[in-house]
């Protein structure tokens, strides 16, 4: 475990620093550095007063009985728009002190920490957490896709003051997940509704958690924190049972498909979801312009000089451009 200096906040989707250093459109790139399923949940008709309205309760809490029945849980709920909320918010639940963050991992929950003041450090096991009045577990983790057993996770909750366990890519496999089984009073879970569904754009995540934390979540939330489209769209697709299940098959099959491709090219896999796969290169920098030479966006990382991270593509002809570029 050791102290590191404040990260840059470098994120995969940043498409304008790809198109300003190697010509071209959004249209004709190919944008595989985030983890968002690239076919996503087709959009329904949204009620006119969804748009000229403020957010009703009866559509709130619409939002959050789907959420309750899709996460298969008993635990409060808080809507936010995107899980990224929730990040922001948890740092202000109590006064800072120490925090522990499971690293290599999505480099906003210790910023987030830190600009609140917390002490953070970064732990590479589960049990270098364990004191920590604070710790933070990605599951499964991002880029590297370790994956902890709930068991584990709620024995580690009893070590530590507040236990934040970030479940963004969970969908696909909801084994991993705490939420039907959420019963400890120090445990934070996050859900992101943006990526499985494809449609991060409108913005809607949730916090899990104890109805005394939630209390203090939806303060910091405020009235509205989802908007009204939004609403609308993320309930109906929460309650897509067959939607989901034809989902979670697809992504499985991409990705073992693209892992195929990136092995034929000499790389080596280190982890992923369904959602995203991160391989090791020979040079990290050396791969990912060649790629952008193609129009294809991937996602490297400050810590690594080999690692690689894809999201899925969809459609034959993403998967032919791909494959070509990563044959050459």
């Amino acid at each position: 475990m050791s102290k590191q200096p404040t990260p840059t906040r470098d994120h995969g989707g940043n498409l304008d620093a790809a198109m300003l250093a190697y010509g071209g459109t959004a249209e004709g790139w190919i944008d595989l550095s985030t983890g968002i399923n690239p076919a996503p949940y087709a959009v329904p008709n949204v009620p006119a007063s969804a748009w000229s309205a403020l957010p009703r309760k009866p559509e709130q809490d619409a939002l959050l009985t789907a959420a309750t029945k899709a996460y298969r849980t008993e635990a409060s709920i808080t809507a936010f728009a995107g899980a990224q909320g929730a990040i922001q918010a948890v740092p202000y639940l109590q006064a800072p002190s120490e925090a522990r963050v499971l690293t290599p991992t999505y480099n906003e929950h210790a910023a987030a920490l830190r600009a609140a003041g917390w002490r953070v450090s970064e732990a590479a096991t589960l049990s270098a957490l364990q004191g920590a009045a604070l710790a933070v577990v990605v599951n499964p983790n991002n880029p590297d896709g370790k994956r902890y057993a709930p068991a584990e996770l709620r024995a580690l909750a009893q070590n530590v003051g507040l236990l934040l366990v970030d479940e963004s890519f969970v969908d696909p496999e909801p084994e991993l997940s705490l939420a039907p089984n959420l019963d400890s009073d120090n445990i934070i879970v996050l859900r992101s509704f943006g990526k499985f569904y494809g449609l991060a754009g409108i913005r809607v995540g949730f916090a899990l958690s104890s109805q005394k934390i939630a209390a203090r979540l939806r303060e910091f939330a405020g009235p509205w924190p989802v908007a009204g489209p939004s609403l609308s769209i993320a309930a109906l697709a929460l309650a897509d049972v067959a939607w989901q299940q034809e989902t979670v098959t697809r992504l499985t099959q991409d990705a073992a498909r693209l892992d195929a491709l990136a092995q034929a090219a000499g790389w080596q896999l280190i982890g992923g979801s369904p959602l995203f796969r991160t391989y090791a290169t020979a040079s990290a920098q050396v791969a990912q312009s060649h790629l952008a030479k193609h129009h294809i966006w991937s996602r490297i990382f400050p810590y690594s000089n080999s690692w690689i991270r894809l999201g899925l593509t969809h459609g034959s002809g993403n998967w032919r451009r791909l494959e070509q570029a990563l044959a050459r």
